[in-house]
């Protein structure tokens, strides 16, 4: 039995809950929060809440810790520093910051003789091993990604952190006539703009200033500056009323070429369509968890991201089983 921790309890820690209790090999044995503990109430029973505070005494009763804090701020600190304890899983998503993070976690974590992966989930992590495979079959030829629709919820936190936002739910929404040239298989040279849109409802407190707010989330580097964002201010009954959902999904598609003479057109596309963002991504999470752990009991220590896990690492299923009915 695999003993899990979880290190945050907002959406997506629940969803590792929740997928915890669909894999028979795994057990949680601790939640932690920075929320008064006993406020908190969990699904698990005889599963303690601890404050983060306390961490460091679970160091020997943990195999594997799943962060599930934001990337704006909260990942960049809290996996370097649990990698030092812990062996680890996280879902950062910040694309641009992915090598500096890698570089700290590895860092911390070889150091303390950890294994710890990041930037688990749909994208970065299963988007992502499908633009690899797809690249490396079909050599010649370009990749796309589209998410959407759907809720962005580090886009999403990254907006409640600006200061004199309540609340906020930012969608992500291909364009069809980008997605539909690039199913043709025209190619196309296409900017971030050119391929989605980004539309945020935002509530605010009380006397804010909904210029600066607007203003600082078309700005914000690497969430929206590069898009076209259209921001709404709404009030929090009507972001409850209407905007509750966390579905998500998106496609990964590559066109490319083969033949002597490039004579043959080949599309691959990969597609998800998710009612709840947070629990696939957590159940993406909770079997890298199980990675991890098989990784670190063969001493195969430092930071991992998806590209470094074999397949068969992620299955409760044995080898034997994989390959009877798998292959």
């Amino acid at each position: 039995m695999i003993r899990i921790g979880i290190y945050g309890y907002g959406n997506l820690g629940r969803g590792v809950e929740a997928a915890i209790l669909k894999n028979s090999d795994l057990s949680l044995v601790a939640v932690f929060t920075r929320r008064s503990p006993e406020s908190l109430k969990i699904r698990t029973e005889n599963v303690p809440v601890v404050h983060i505070s306390e961490v460091e005494n679970w160091k020997d009763k943990i195999d594997v810790m799943v962060l599930c804090g934001g990337s704006a701020t909260d990942l960049p600190v809290q996996t370097p520093e649990l990698s030092k304890m812990f062996n680890v899983v996280d879902s950062f998503d910040t694309h641009a910051k992915i090598p500096q993070h890698f570089e700290n976690v590895d860092k911390a974590a070889r150091e303390f003789k950890k294994t710890a992966l990041i930037s688990a989930g749909w994208d970065p992590g299963m988007f992502s091993i499908n633009r690899l495979y797809a690249s490396a079959v079909l050599p010649d030829g370009k990749d796309y990604t589209f998410w959407g629709k759907g809720v962005s919820q580090g886009h999403s936190d990254a907006i409640r952190r600006i200061d004199g936002v309540k609340d906020a739910k930012q969608y992500t929404i291909p364009k069809e006539e980008a997605l539909e040239l690039v199913r043709s298989g025209a190619n196309p040279e296409l900017t971030v703009r050119d391929k989605h849109l980004r539309e945020c409802f935002v509530v605010a407190v009380d006397g804010a200033d909904l210029e600066k707010i607007e203003n600082e989330i078309k700005a914000m580097p690497n969430y929206f500056a590069d898009y076209d964002t259209i921001v709404h201010f709404i009030s929090e009954e009507e972001l409850i009323k209407e905007h509750s959902g966390i579905a998500h999904g998106g496609f990964v598609i590559r066109s490319g070429k083969t033949g002597f003479n490039n004579e043959n057109s080949h599309i691959i596309e990969y597609s998800l369509k998710l009612d709840s963002n947070p629990e696939f991504t957590a159940s993406v999470i909770v079997s890298y968890a199980r990675a991890v752990y098989r990784l670190a009991q063969e001493n195969n220590f430092g930071c991992k991201t998806v590209f470094d896990i074999a397949p068969a690492y992620l299955s409760s299923m044995s080898s034997e089983e994989i390959r009877a009915h798998l292959l």
